[in-house]
């Protein structure tokens, strides 16, 4: 089977998934794996995270403007208001005039209920980022987007192509046919999908591939698989709960529990390991994309050691879609 191109090909991976799958740690893990391979990493949070500057190092609140973490590694809060006035006082050469209306409360009240606007502008920031340069270079090689969670993300990555078909001209339509070329440029950007080997996040993300193929036209090559239990048990040894629970429970195991105790436990464990095994499967046959699968990490994510744990798994090659 024909392996899939490396995440690292890509200018722009719009990281999204289930809320609670782990997109954020994803969005880490694949920062510092780029940044370790030598490229120079940006990683614009839609909406912020706390854990996101905590899994690459730092303790710094998210800013709106790209701030250093550590070597190849920047972040930034794309911040909807913001890039609105960042956005109005570029087209009218001064925000001198756009910040006091953006501070008023009933103007923001007024486009907090317009729909679709948030998202605008928010890939038009994205673009923007794409767009910027340190001389003949892109400043970033990479831009990791922490997305909207799943419901939220095929309504923000579909707003551009919405306004294109409803604008017939102007700076609008223009700048918007930009955001759209770069979403759509299928070398350039990736949508990756983050899930868990469960049945609810296994059957929502089948579903977002699903949506994703027949309304936008985004690249998706892979499904991302997050805290996958490994058997428990060597494969020689498979029912090794079965075969402690033979023993008489009075079984001297020194400072180990008693058989059945010990057996209950390994049970646990091994039903866990298979569970999320079926759903691996369930999920490559549901999406018919490779599944890149990363480890459960028992003692949790802690810091930059355990997210580049994590990303020495997704970046492993990765074999063709089954």
């Amino acid at each position: 089977m024909a392996e899939t191109d490396s995440l690292l090909d890509r200018r722009l991976v719009i990281v999204t998934g289930k809320g609670g799958t782990g997109k954020t740690a994803v969005s880490a893990a694949l920062a510092l794996g780029a940044a370790a391979a030598g490229r120079r990493v940006l990683v614009a949070a839609v909406d912020p995270d706390a854990r996101l500057t905590t899994l690459l190092g730092r303790a710094d609140r998210l800013g709106y403007a790209p701030a250093w973490m550590r070597e190849g590694v920047w972040v930034c809060h794309v911040e909807p208001f913001e890039a609105l006035g960042e956005y109005l006082g570029l087209q009218l050469g001064t925000r001198r005039l756009v910040d006091p209306i953006l501070r008023q409360h009933a103007f923001r009240q007024l486009l907090s209920a317009s729909p679709g606007w948030r998202e605008l502008i928010t890939l038009g920031k994205v673009w923007h980022l794409e767009q910027m340069r340190d001389g003949p270079e892109p400043r970033f090689d990479l831009i990791v987007v922490d997305a909207p969670a799943t419901g939220h993300g095929l309504t923000f990555l579909d707003v551009p192509r919405v306004v294109v078909s409803a604008v017939r001209a102007g700076p609008l339509r223009s700048q918007t046919e930009r955001v759209e070329a770069l979403i759509e440029d299928r070398a350039r950007t990736l949508l990756l999908p983050v899930a868990l080997a469960e049945e609810l996040p296994a059957r929502e993300t089948i579903e977002l591939v699903s949506r994703v193929r027949r309304d936008l036209d985004i690249a998706l090559d892979r499904v991302v698989v997050n805290a996958v239990h490994d058997p428990p048990y060597p494969e020689e040894l498979a029912n090794l709960d079965e075969r402690v629970a033979t023993l008489p429970d009075d079984t001297p195991l020194g400072a180990l529990p008693r058989p059945r105790v010990l057996a209950a436990c390994g049970a646990i464990l091994r039903e866990r390991a298979e569970l999320n095994h079926h759903y691996v499967e369930v999920l490559a046959k549901g999406t018919g994309l490779p599944v890149a699968q990363l480890p459960y990490l028992h003692d949790g994510l802690r810091g930059p050691a355990d997210a580049t744990r994590l990303a020495s798994a997704l970046l492993a090659p990765l074999a063709g879609a089954p």
